[in-house]
């Protein structure tokens, strides 16, 4: 029996972690972790659903044991229950970010490692407070305000 976070977004999914699963980590979340979750998935990924279709979530709830093991932070909002990495077949990730800056209340959205096309990934966040920050990353420039296609 799964636990639905949304209409299309389940419990097991935002959780679920390859890392984890190979290393023999829990990633286990609490009650304050699942209530994020459910905003998360209310508020984000099942309006992009809506608009886009299905995709899956890469990354979302990262307990602290598997943060560690990643050598991401312990303050991340991955490890709040606050963020997801995903892509939506078919549509670019410039574009599927300039969507969701264009048409949800974020916290923050991060267009990671994009070189064009479905290349890179979507980060997103959101929490009670959301702050509508949109930044690019990548391997040269670090991280720069607003969305980027050339980084």
């Amino acid at each position: 029996m799964s636990y639905y976070l949304s209409p299309n977004f389940t419990l097991e999914e935002m959780v679920k972690s390859q890392t984890a699963e190979r290393k023999g980590i829990p990633n286990t979340p609490e009650l304050h972790h699942i209530e994020a979750m459910e905003a998360l998935c209310e508020n984000i990924l099942q309006p992009i659903r809506d608009e886009f279709g299905p995709f899956m979530v890469s990354s979302g709830y990262r307990s602290p044991e598997l943060c560690i093991a990643i050598g991401s932070s312990l303050d991340s909002q991955h490890a709040k229950g606050e963020a997801a990495d995903f892509e939506v077949p078919g549509i670019d990730n410039y574009d599927l970010a300039k969507w969701i800056e264009d048409n949800l209340d974020y916290d923050q959205l991060i267009l990671e490692c994009y070189t064009g096309g479905n290349s890179g990934w979507i980060h997103c966040s959101y929490n009670d407070e959301p702050r509508n920050e949109s930044l690019t990353y990548n391997k040269h420039n670090g991280y720069v305000h607003g969305l980027k296609k050339d980084g």
